[in-house]
């Protein structure tokens, strides 16, 4: 980010997770970002710690909901590891079976980051407060429900939000056409 042309902007999407790192992006180069799309991300607000937004949907996630996601210590943090059938019937479940065979060849130990983002302060209005966000909502993602969303949309105050009817959490893959308009839309809006 640092190395971007002062007089040039970049547009940064975020996954899942993904949501959480283009916010620091966002909030530490805020006059180098043209708008920050969350991809039925984890979008924090400026009222409360990055952590906020993670622990409201662990809590709002039944211990059975995860299914066979496995969660260990790992020095002083908590590790995950998606199980198949968690892939399977909440990230992947209208995907075609060869999208759902690779990241099961390639799934490694990841984390929430709960411990880190609890210790780190408030994103700043001045920095991630005052680039645009736009939110694409995938209405089937049933890792990131639909009212989890809606809720992180609000939340967050965004107003700038498309919805992909009929994506599960990887539009990329069973949306992939949807996908690209609506980020071609947003583009040309922040262009």
């Amino acid at each position: 980010m640092a190395t971007i042309p002062p007089n040039e902007k970049v547009i940064l999407v975020g996954h899942s997770l993904g949501g959480l790192n283009i916010a620091l992006a966002m909030d530490n180069f805020p006059e180098r970002v043209a708008v920050g799309v969350f991809l039925t991300a984890f979008v924090p607000d400026i009222e409360h710690r990055p952590s906020y937004v993670v622990e409201q949907y662990s809590e709002r996630t039944l211990a059975a909901g995860w299914l066979d996601t496995e969660f260990l210590p790992c020095g002083n943090k908590t590790s995950m590891l998606f199980g198949p059938k968690f892939l399977s019937t909440k990230l992947y479940q209208l995907s075609s079976t060869e999208d759902l065979e690779l990241p099961k060849t390639l799934l490694r130990p990841g984390s929430l980051f709960m411990e880190d983002l609890s210790q780190q302060k408030n994103f700043s209005e001045q920095g991630y407060g005052s680039v645009p966000h736009a939110f694409i909502v995938c209405t089937e993602n049933i890792g990131i429900p639909l009212n989890f969303q809606l809720w992180m949309i609000q939340n967050a105050g965004i107003n700038d939000v498309i919805e992909i009817k009929g994506a599960n959490h990887m539009a990329m893959l069973c949306k992939p056409q949807e996908l690209c308009d609506s980020l071609l839309q947003i583009a040309a809006k922040y262009d």
